[in-house]
């Protein structure tokens, strides 16, 4: 047969697999992308924020009313990678925060309360702290690794009157009923406040106690940190021990500072429940503490703080579809001398996605 009908027929025996072949890698291309909208559909990616509100209150089962006496905190945290281009580029130029991570941003606001022992007094009490109310708000960025958190955070706030500390504390305790405190014409003066945090959580991998389908498993969360500012300033370390179900969902609760951290955001997929029991210990080296050291730029009542300071908490942990609820009482160490030798409060938060 001449060469060029041996090439004709060849042309013809190959002619069905010019529309063959690219029609069935087209077919599994087509079943791989479907497979892949269906495990999209399955796990679609959560575009939600997260809002969180967290109240502390030593009358929760202390039921006492001095020192840290009472605590609120709003914030909303974006989804992951849902930030403005100002704060990818900010985030993407500061070392401190892990490279390639999920990138957040969170907003907040909030007000603590600080109080003597002795609230009947009108006069000045010199051997306990002062009085003192701090409003702020803030702003932070998060870097997220599968088992790496980075937190920057910068609040910006006043203490003193302008914080409305004695208005809040005493018309809730007209409410409920309870003695109004008496010293606060001693609380320290009005006084602008800065914070710059940073802090750093790993978690370690969730090793399994039990069979694989009931996700029961530990983990260990350490964690190191420092916050500057006129209001405090020291650094931390920490670590932590939980036990429960679907662990990787969160980084912990969120918390009001100073306090052991956590974070406002969880990743939970639809359906799914999870908890888990949490004990953590942090220390504190303290340079600065507005609240007992008095204010910055004016004399004010002050007290002998205590440098090492330690938080101690137990709490749990419940999360089901968009929200999650904690609680965790905290017992503090003396901050002051004459404190008492622990103070303790509990920590109540929900956050909820939409």
């Amino acid at each position: 047969m001449p060469h060029i009908q041996r090439f004709a027929v060849a042309g013809v025996l190959l002619l069905p697999l010019i529309f063959v072949l690219p029609a069935r890698a087209q077919e599994a291309d087509g079943e791989r992308l479907r497979a892949q909208d269906l495990k999209t559909q399955q796990n679609p990616p959560d575009l939600r924020g997260t809002w969180s509100a967290v109240i502390e209150n030593d009358k929760f089962i202390s039921g006492t009313d001095r020192d840290y006496t009472t605590g609120t905190h709003f914030s909303w945290l974006s989804a992951a990678d849902d930030v403005p281009e100002w704060a990818a580029n900010l985030a993407a130029a500061i070392p401190l925060l892990a490279s390639e991570g999920k990138r957040r941003i969170g907003y907040n606001f909030g007000q603590s309360i600080f109080t003597p022992k002795d609230t009947e007094a009108t006069a000045l009490v010199r051997d306990e702290r002062p009085y003192a109310g701090w409003l702020y708000g803030g702003v932070a960025l998060l870097s997220e690794k599968p088992n790496t958190l980075d937190t920057l955070e910068l609040d910006l706030g006043i203490v003193g009157p302008w914080a409305f500390g004695e208005q809040v504390q005493n018309n809730f305790h007209r409410v409920i009923g309870s003695p109004e405190s008496n010293g606060w014409d001693n609380q320290l003066d009005n006084e602008p406040g800065l914070l710059l945090i940073y802090e750093r959580k790993w978690r370690t991998p969730d090793w399994s106690i039990s069979d694989a389908n009931s996700k029961l498993g530990f983990d260990v969360t350490p964690h190191i940190g420092a916050t500057l500012g006129n209001v405090f300033t020291y650094a931390a370390t920490g670590i932590g021990l939980r036990i429960g179900q679907s662990l990787p969902s969160d980084f912990g609760p969120p918390r009001i500072r100073p306090g052991l951290p956590g974070a406002g955001f969880f990743d939970l997929p639809a359906g799914d429940i999870a908890w888990y029991f949490f004990a953590s210990a942090e220390g504190r080296a303290v340079a600065r503490n507005i609240f007992l050291d008095g204010n910055t730029f004016s004399d004010s009542h002050s007290i002998d703080k205590e440098t090492f300071v330690g938080d101690f908490q137990l709490g749990f942990a419940f999360m089901i579809n968009s929200m999650r609820v904690t609680y965790a009482q905290v017992f503090r160490t003396a901050e002051y001398a004459g404190d008492e030798p622990f103070d303790s409060f509990g920590t109540l938060s929900m956050s909820l996605k939409f």
